[in-house]
């Protein structure tokens, strides 16, 4: 191991030098890899907020295991089903109870702007938590009140003045579908690709804004396992006895269901993983040129060095040193306007957009291959540079 550093002390940095020569020429390359980064970043953040947005009212339920309807596909699409469903639940051993939910989406008009908006409505028996969500829990009592619910502070829209006053202690009006509601108080979940936002409201409340629909056609249902009990073994025993019926999965699952859906159902999904081939792709193309532009101008020096004794390997490692490089020096300032294009979209869409360890390692990867892919195919005219024509 000291051998080799003590080699690579005494290497002529060539690809540095060559890089460095032509200084324009390098700050353009920087740019188009900062820039194949940043496209990178941005498509891989919204991704994961895609995911993480649309899964975290999943993540914070109360439940080991969820039923819904066969032809549920997300939380934003939940047919109901029969709630005898959940009684029929309550004979197989291990199940501690059985709870309804009800989700829907409506219109309601903006309380700060009057305009008319979508929002996620759900509904739950405040008498049995279903939310691991303590600003909710605390306000279990209010939401008992006849058309009183609870609004989600980090929805996405102009509810800046709206939640100050609610925060001051003011109970404020708005309609849904013709009918006057309050609204008593907040928490925070946030938006998502689905919803701008959500509404919490006892079973009650949701059943006198949707008239239409009877009790008994639930969208969830909440069972909560035994201690002592396996909630994969007893979501088996229930899909077993309740039959197609319903769809039996526990917590992780229909958080895997949801994610599923957005990843292969859903075209959102797809944009995003073709926008980081994409960005892949433009940082290939980018240092290639680079890369070939600086290998046809220095043909003549390599052709040299081969005439001099110096193998193929040795002119190709200077390239491959250009490429690596410039994937490290690019990458800086792609990580440093991302950081900053995260920030402004979390405050534009309230989306989870963050920066993780992870990503960053991910990103730096794939800029290391997509150099060296660069490297690869610029090398090819050094492998046939025959010095006897070159002079």
């Amino acid at each position: 191991m000291m051998g080799l550093i003590k080699q690579l002390r005494r290497r002529t940095p060539l690809g540095w030098l060559q890089l460095s020569h032509e200084k324009s020429r390098l700050l353009v390359a920087l740019s188009g890899i900062a820039f194949a980064d940043v496209l990178m970043f941005m498509q891989m953040g919204f991704q994961t907020a895609l995911y993480d947005s649309n899964t975290r009212l999943h993540r914070s339920l109360q439940a080991d295991i969820v039923l819904t309807s066969p032809q549920a596909r997300s939380l934003q699409n939940m047919p109901p089903f029969s709630r005898r469903r959940l009684y029929q639940a309550m004979d197989i051993p291990g199940v501690d109870s059985a709870e309804a939910m009800y989700v829907n989406n409506i219109i309601w008009k903006n309380p700060q702007t009057r305009r008319q908006t979508s929002v996620q409505v759900i509904g739950f028996n405040p008498d049995k938590p279903a939310f691991d969500l303590p600003d909710v829990n605390q306000q279990l009592q209010s939401i008992k009140l006849p058309d009183t619910v609870l609004f989600d502070r980090s929805a996405r829209g102009d509810y800046q003045k709206a939640i100050a006053q609610i925060d001051q202690g003011q109970h404020l009006t708005t309609e849904i579908e013709g009918r006057t509601i309050t609204i008593s108080g907040l928490f925070t979940v946030g938006a998502s690709f689905g919803s701008d936002g959500s509404l919490m409201t006892s079973d009650q409340n949701f059943l006198r804004l949707f008239s239409n629909r009877p009790s008994s056609s639930i969208s969830l249902g909440l069972i909560k396992v035994k201690p002592g009990y396996d909630p994969k073994n007893v979501a088996t025993a229930l899909q077993a006895y309740l039959r197609d019926d319903v769809n039996v999965m526990t917590n992780a699952e229909f958080i895997e269901f949801e994610n599923d859906f957005w990843r292969t159902n859903s075209p959102i999904g797809f944009i995003f993983s073709l926008g980081v081939s994409m960005g892949f792709a433009v940082g290939v193309i980018l240092v290639y040129q680079v890369l070939s532009t600086d290998v046809n101008a220095h043909v003549r020096e390599y052709a040299t060095f081969k005439a001099l004794g110096y193998r193929n390997y040795y002119l190709l490692s200077v390239v491959f040193e250009e490429a690596l490089i410039l994937a490290a020096l690019g990458f800086i300032p792609g990580v440093v306007v991302s950081l900053g294009l995260y920030q402004m979209t979390r405050t534009a869409t309230n989306l989870p957009m963050y920066m993780t360890a992870i990503r960053g390692l991910q990103v730096l990867i794939l800029t290391i291959i997509m150099c060296s892919i660069s490297g690869a195919i610029a090398t090819r005219k050094l492998r046939s540079a025959d010095p006897a024509d070159m002079f």
